[in-house]
């Protein structure tokens, strides 16, 4: 077998069941060989993680098969919508890497739309019910028993016609009345039992102000938008599988009229594939507006949301979210996705881009008690060993250094291979030490620790064969800077939130999913990096930048440690 027959079989074996149903369509010429996807974020809130998924999909499918994607706000209900949040998906969509052919939204199509639904009326396909929802909703019946109809189902075409006017002239009130698509109200999917699909609501739009008052909904606006705008493939969640019939059937309606009907050889196919769940989170736009609006986070963006600028905010990279959506793919099967594997992923993708530096989060303070007083060494420190190009700096190195709290024990294990009374250890980029002793204060704290360095163990010198077993890292105290540091953790304190059906979520919130440390010391060197630079505090996890860091007052986020210590708790 020939090298590229080889390849041609990996590549294939490769491909997702809808990237395969995508060259299926395309070897039978469907659509004329075009593939066109689409976005359709409602702008109610700020995209999370779940969306990043369906955003690699519908982007990176255009990108793979020489096709489109446009990006359309499903604008459709004006009460929960904002610019705010059109503006934040636009962000979040070009910081995961992506472009848009076009920006649409639905509201580019009321008046398409309301055509439509005004042609179904004169075909006696639709009609205006003046029930209640509770009404309309008792009538339904259930999937194994057929729906009762309404009693205004077979009014006349020309009063709903008129009725259907009122509803968008304000002179109706909201709840007063809806427009149902009339098809079957024995159908066995509940879909098809005279779906509303037009209901008034009175309150401004965000594009079109007070124009409108009865508004299409997600299922009447979204196949219709979807063929007017030539979408070749319409790939949705799983929850949107018992849809795609009613999708089909206004979509067919919609091709047999003469005004709205597009070219007969092309034809939008709606695709589902399974939603992104993640381990001690939620994705519930519901629950994430409820954290932002009583103040149990600080903003969509705060590092612990499942937000992607929550992500992007704690340090999270683009790629090392591609990553871990490549690795998770995409199936026909629910599954809850464990946080850990974004950890890794992230872990992964910044040890190859995140630059080094020395921070102690909590310090005490070790004095080299053999070292001049006064002098002071550029110690050279490797900015990155993953990437040679990386380059180097150079950190000072005097006689009173801060080291870490955890780093010294008076009486320590026998395999506590840091700094403890008669132990070497090598201070990292500087000498081995030995520790001679430490001084504590009244209540028996620890205020200072005492070494005695040897002058011939420079790193990059020879130190006579002699080797230490422990490496610390350490910030001279009169060449640092001090720092805030933001360590976050896991939002939620169980596995899987959602599934807590008898517990209010607020209550299942980890109350340590932040600690903020104010007494904290790191290099000079980081004092002119820019916001959300990558970084990784030797030896202890990846940090970055916070937006609010200035010199003067330097922020940093913990975006994971360097091991799953998470895990470890949990397993015990």
């Amino acid at each position: 077998m020939t090298e590229k027959k080889e390849e041609e079989i990996i590549e294939k074996k490769s491909l997702n069941f809808i990237e395969s149903a995508v060259e299926n369509d395309l070897k039978e010429g469907k659509n004329h060989g075009k593939i066109q996807t689409r976005f359709p974020p409602e702008p109610n809130g700020y995209l999370h993680i779940g969306h990043a998924k369906a955003i690699c999909l519908d982007f990176g499918l255009a990108q793979k098969y020489g096709g489109i994607c446009n990006l359309r706000f499903d604008d459709t209900n004006p009460v929960k919508e904002d610019v705010e949040y059109v503006d934040s998906i636009m962000e979040d969509i070009q910081w995961l890497g992506f472009q848009w052919e076009k920006v649409y939204y639905a509201s580019d199509y009321f008046q398409q739309l309301w055509d439509f639904a005004v042609e179904l009326i004169k075909k006696d396909k639709a009609y205006v019910d003046e029930q209640s929802a509770e009404e309309i909703a008792k009538q339904k019946g259930t999937p194994t028993q057929a729906g009762v109809e309404s009693p205004y189902r077979n009014r006349p075409v020309e009063e709903s016609l008129a009725l259907f006017q009122k509803m968008n002239s304000g002179e109706i009130e909201e709840g007063a009345m809806v427009l149902r698509a009339k098809i079957d109200m024995a159908n066995p999917n509940m879909h098809f039992r005279d779906p509303i699909i037009y209901r008034v609501i009175k309150h401004p739009h965000h594009r079109t102000g007070d124009t409108w008052k009865a508004y299409p909904m997600y299922d009447f606006a979204h196949g219709q938008s979807d063929y007017f705008e030539g979408v070749t493939h319409s790939l949705c969640t799983l929850e949107f599988e018992v849809h795609r019939p009613l999708y089909d059937y206004l979509v067919d309606e919609l091709t047999q009229i003469p005004s709205l009907a597009k070219d007969p050889g092309y034809r939008p196919r709606q695709i589902e594939f399974n939603r992104l769940n993640l381990t001690y989170s939620v994705m519930s736009k519901r629950k994430l507006l409820t954290l932002v609006k009583e103040g149990l986070v600080n903003g969509w963006d705060d590092p612990r949301m499942p937000t992607i600028s929550g992500f992007r905010r704690r340090g999270y990279s683009p790629e090392s979210i591609h990553k871990f959506i490549d690795k998770i793919g995409y199936t026909k099967y629910e599954a809850l996705n464990d946080i850990s594997l974004l950890e890794a992923a992230v872990r992964d993708d910044l040890n190859k881009r995140a630059t080094r530096i020395s921070a102690v989060l909590d310090p005490v303070k070790l004095i080299i008690t053999n070292y001049p007083e006064g002098k002071v060494e550029e110690m050279e420190a490797i900015n990155n060993p993953e990437d040679e190009t990386a380059g180097s700096h150079f950190i000072e190195f005097s006689r009173e250094l801060w080291m870490e709290r955890d780093d010294f024990m008076e009486n320590a294990p026998k395999k506590f291979f840091r700094m403890t009374p008669g132990q070497e250890v090598r201070l990292k980029n500087a000498y081995i030490v030995k520790c001679t002793g430490c001084k504590k204060d009244e209540n028996g704290v620890v205020t200072e620790v005492y070494c005695e360095y040897d002058p011939n163990t420079k790193s990059g010198m020879s130190d006579s064969g002699r080797k230490v077993k422990g490496t610390l890292h350490w910030l001279s105290c009169a060449h640092c800077v001090p720092a805030e540091v933001r360590l976050y953790d896991r939002l939620f304190k169980v596995e899987n939130p959602a599934a807590e059906q008898d517990k209010d979520f607020r209550e299942l919130l980890n109350p340590d999913s932040l600690k903020v440390l104010t007494n904290c010391y790191v290099e000079k060197y980081a004092v002119g990096m820019k916001p959300f630079s990558y970084l990784q505090f030797q030896r202890i996890g990846y940090f970055n930048i916070d937006r609010d860091s200035t010199p003067e007052n330097l922020i940093f986020n913990r975006t994971v440690g360097l091991k799953d210590n998470w895990g470890k708790i949990s397993n015990k």
